[in-house]
């Protein structure tokens, strides 16, 4: 058990919070109300599958780099509370659980889940060769809610892609915000971030760019979806919420990153969620 709780901090489990709404969202939006619940059950089980192994092979492929920083030298795998083989396990058992719950879905789940792999691989090698790593991210949990669409209906529609676009470009811009902590760190270590190649005044004002163009996004899928007042009062307080998070963060202080990271973008994933849900059960 101890060493299951230690994984799971390893893995900033809670973290789950960022995504897991947008997926649900998806199933919602393609359900046009409440999905099966066997599907939920099926798309929870592929996103936790999803985002343990992603965030495993992260810690795992960074474990050396975390080793050096002072921000994480700290973590499981550098402090020697996990061995790698105990990591590797985890990883492996999380691909086998995406897998099976996209062959549970539908066939088209099953046959585009190599994609998601891809990107959710692939980032954890980015930050070595583009700065563009923070989109690489957006993309791995963009394809969240397309995937949730996928797995209801079995066909691909504009309104998935919009949302994940949306998606793509919230998580871009808040990714880079935390990748400010690191820019001297990376820098030293060859490391490519926005911040880092870019500065932290260009990085925040790239990263106020993205999160005005992700409500776009968002209110497209509602034009899309012909969405009642209450998604865009989800939407709108999702706009408040940004305006917050870089309100709360400039390049001379950092002090409250961890209230506009984690709090701010928790809290508008589940209230852009719950808006819509009620918006597609109330006033359908």
């Amino acid at each position: 058990m101890y060493k299951l709780k230690v994984f799971f901090e390893m893995i900033k489990f809670e973290h789950t919070i960022f995504a897991l709404p947008f997926a649900y969202l998806g199933a919602f939006l393609a359900s046009a109300g409440v999905p099966p619940i066997m599907k939920l059950v099926w798309i929870t089980l592929a996103m936790i599958g999803a985002r343990t192994a992603a965030m495993a092979l992260n810690r795992l492929i960074d474990r050396h780099i975390d080793a050096r920083n002072p921000r994480t030298a700290q973590r499981a795998l550098p402090a020697g509370q996990l061995k790698v083989t105990e990591v590797c396990l985890y990883i492996v058992l999380s691909f086998l659980l995406l897998g099976f719950s996209a062959y549970m879905l539908n066939i088209l789940a099953l046959i585009l889940m190599p994609i998601a792999v891809f990107f959710l691989v692939l980032y954890s090698f980015t930050k070595r060769f583009t700065w563009a790593c923070h989109f690489v991210l957006g993309i791995a949990l963009g394809l969240a809610p397309a995937g949730a669409w996928i797995g209801i209906t079995g066909h691909w529609a504009l309104t998935p892609i919009l949302l994940g676009l949306g998606v793509m470009t919230w998580v871009a811009g808040f990714d880079i915000v935390y990748a400010c902590q690191d820019v001297e760190f990376d820098r030293r270590e060859g490391l490519n971030s926005i911040p880092a190649i870019f500065g932290l005044r260009r990085g925040l004002e790239i990263s106020s760019f993205l999160h005005i163009i992700a409500p776009l996004f968002f209110i497209s899928v509602g034009v899309v979806m012909s969405m009642n007042w209450l998604y865009y009062v989800g939407v709108a307080i999702a706009i408040i919420l940004l305006f917050r998070q870089h309100r709360l963060v400039s390049a001379d202080d950092f002090s409250k990153i961890g209230v506009a990271f984690f709090d701010l973008n928790g809290y508008l994933s589940i209230l852009l969620f719950v808006f819509s849900i009620m918006d597609l059960i109330l006033l359908r």
